[in-house]
């Protein structure tokens, strides 16, 4: 449905198409995920809304272009490597869409409802939807097409993540609580009074951490994803890195390491893909080959190195050296030009300065049943803040939504005053869904543009 030659002139189209949905997408994420960081500040009147958004948004921008790229590749690499780096774009047009349609539509659907929600969550879910439309399009099974040890440690990641917010947010209140005797940081705001000096300063520090936080990780997703659109649409000029020439020496060298190891392991029945690959690239000159199919072999290559790391049969020495040669092909493939770096974060930072009023309203009066206090914001963001730049350095993506919204929680708890069930079932319920739904919404749309 949706094929174009690359550089022609719907294929530019469909890439300014795919820009401005990436851009929409990371300006949502903004405000949707800001009042994460601002909600305490705004709530008790620490600051201005204007002024508190306004420093969350540079706060944002600057961890953007302070972070790194592991997440923005942990996440891309959900899908399988033929859709990952097409030799000559063709679905790319199709991914995009299904990708980012999904993501967006159910961000702002949640946000509608004031109901605080995964970014994550939503580019998750249709990440592995596009895997899926694309193993029912080639009728392969989908066990087969999908990265499920990627999915898994994903997943495991978000799953946790919210817990450690719970929990850590709660013995931070409660030894807040034994050690500082300030009785203003444990009573809600009263009329639009600010909180004096001390208590001020603590929640503009939580709020500007978290902010940092939120877009070393979250900006490195809309990093990933304007990666694969300008990969996508554009393999001849960005499928390969413009510093690869020293890293692309060493591939035929390191193909003839790894052939017999994935020769020697089947992985979930794609070794032919892999064993081809790695073929090519002892055989042939890389400097003479067209960089989208090179980028295509180097990925298949990694994707089966990443099948011989987790086979329980393969030895310890094996997995190590699978592990060493993907770190020396993946620069080759990896990376994100500047001014890449730098439309992910003016998105993120502009979008951080609007539409925040909805979700700080439920973090500050929804999430238990009584009023949050400065004690318990000031907790949950500093936990929060911890756990998201400790991830953002790890590649692991971690959703700021779930740590923030648990840790509330979980002072909710220390405080004694207890939760509202209501509004926590309503919570669960949209991190229940967002996965299937997307996750179906993702396929079907992929499936049907694709045919």
């Amino acid at each position: 449905m949706l094929h174009f030659a690359p550089y022609s002139a719907m294929s530019l189209l469909a890439l300014a198409v795919c820009f401005l949905l990436v851009c929409v997408f990371e300006f949502v994420n903004g405000f949707h995920d800001t009042a994460n960081a601002v909600a305490t500040v705004i709530y008790t009147h620490s600051l201005k809304p204007k002024v508190a958004v306004l420093l969350s948004g540079f706060m944002n921008f600057v961890g953007v272009l302070a972070g790194g790229i592991s997440v923005a590749y942990g996440l891309v690499e959900l899908l399988p490597a033929d859709v990952l780096s097409p030799p000559n774009g063709d679905p790319a047009v199709p991914m995009l869409i299904a990708l980012f349609g999904t993501a967006l539509a159910w961000n702002l659907f949640t946000w509608w409802f004031g109901i605080p929600n995964s970014s994550s969550h939503c580019v998750i879910g249709a990440l592995i939807g596009v895997a899926v439309g694309d193993a029912l399009l080639h009728t392969r099974s989908i066990g087969n097409s999908v990265d499920w040890s990627q999915v898994w440690k994903v997943l495991t990641t978000l799953a946790i993540s919210p817990l450690l917010g719970l929990i850590g947010a709660g013995i931070l209140y409660t030894l807040m609580k034994i050690f500082i005797k300030d009785p203003e940081l444990y009573q809600p705001p009263q009329g639009e009074k600010p909180p004096h000096k001390f208590v001020r300063g603590l929640l503009i520090m939580t709020c500007t951490g978290v902010s940092f936080s939120h877009g070393s990780n979250d900006g490195q997703k809309s990093i990933g994803l304007i990666m694969l659109t300008i990969i996508g649409i554009l393999p001849a000029t960005f499928a390969l890195s413009p510093n690869a020439a020293p890293h692309i020496a060493q591939i035929a060298p390191q193909a003839v390491i790894a052939a017999p190891l994935i020769d020697k392991y089947d992985h979930d029945g794609l070794r032919d893909e892999a064993v081809a690959s790695v073929a090519r690239l002892q055989s042939t000159d890389p400097t003479k080959v067209v960089p989208s199919m090179l980028r295509a072999d180097i990925y298949e290559v990694i994707a089966g190195l990443k099948a011989v790391a987790s086979n329980p049969q393969a030895t310890a020495e094996e997995k190590k050296t699978a592990k060493t040669i993907s770190g020396v092909l993946r620069p080759t493939v990896e990376y994100a030009p500047w001014w890449v770096r730098l439309l992910s974060a003016l998105c993120l930072g502009i979008g951080t300065m609007v539409g925040y009023k909805r979700i700080v309203h439920t973090l500050g009066e929804k999430i238990g049943n009584t009023h949050l206090t400065p004690a318990q914001g000031a907790s949950a963001e500093l936990v929060g803040a911890g756990l998201i730049a400790t991830a953002g350095y790890t590649g692991l993506p971690v959703s700021t939504t779930h740590i923030i919204t648990a840790g509330i929680a979980g002072t909710m708890i220390g405080s004694g005053s207890g939760i509202n069930p209501a509004m926590l079932t309503k919570i669960a319920l949209a991190w229940v869904f967002t996965l299937p739904i997307t996750v179906t919404i993702g396929a079907c749309l992929f499936y049907v543009m694709s045919m």
